[in-house]
């Protein structure tokens, strides 16, 4: 699940249209640390250590949130297209307002009292996955005037174990803030395509939730790019 920094469509940890890079990047060379047993292997059996799938995340409260209600389903993949099971991806994002429920976030849009944002899903035998969400909105974020933040969902898969950790996350298609999106740009094309959702009618269920497709692949070629940490929010 490991991703280097010279595969062609890691973002670099310095791109000056992202602000924080500039005083976050390191700057010197990495040093490469091989990973031991400790570090690719881990605890079995996640319901007990981090309790059951959270795959809804418009149900967790007493009434139902606001916004257009999405699904979201796919497959993680390894570089030679074999399912990976047994994997857990975390999800967090903003509500449909675009405002995530953590103190950090004071822009004026509303607080939905039925939403928190997270959620948690593991990969069965075929690696697919699938949870219910909101789409989020658009927030500004201060790295330049006028910025904002396309729509998009972060995603993390732990696969083995905690050190082995990716972290990137989706966008949904035709965004028009996608194309100038510092974060989202610091991904060099084609690969950046490979983080926008496609909208699928056989995962859109009438009268409920459009549907949205969207595989990880955790090494090779087709890899989906991380995401450099954004502290936006």
């Amino acid at each position: 699940m490991s991703y280097r920094r010279d595969d062609a469509g890691a973002p670099p940890a310095l791109f000056p249209d992202y602000g924080s890079t500039r005083t976050r990047a390191p700057m010197h060379a990495p040093l490469r640390v091989p990973q031991t047993r400790t570090e690719t292997t881990g605890p079995t059996g996640w319901e007990r250590l981090m309790g059951p799938a959270l795959a809804d995340l418009t149900t967790q409260h007493v009434g139902a949130p606001q916004g257009q209600r999405i699904i979201v389903a796919g497959r993680v993949l390894d570089e030679d297209g074999r399912a990976v099971p047994n994997t857990v991806m975390e999800i967090w994002q903003a509500n449909a307002a675009g405002r995530y429920i953590h103190a950090k976030d004071q822009w004026d849009a509303p607080h939905d009292p039925n939403f928190t944002g997270a959620g948690r899903v593991v990969t069965d035998a075929e690696g697919r996955y699938r949870f219910v969400s909101v789409r989020p909105g658009a927030y500004p974020w201060g790295n330049h005037r006028n910025a904002w933040r396309p729509a998009h969902i972060h995603l993390s898969l732990l696969g083995p174990a905690f050190a082995t950790r990716l972290v990137t996350q989706l966008y949904f298609p035709d965004d028009p803030l996608i194309e100038i999106d510092p974060i989202a740009n610091a991904v060099p094309m084609p690969y950046r395509q490979r983080l926008v959702a496609r909208f699928d009618m056989d995962v859109t269920e009438p009268n409920r939730a459009l549907g949205y497709r969207f595989d990880v692949v955790l090494k090779g070629r087709e890899q989906t790019p991380f995401e450099e940490d954004d502290h936006d929010h």
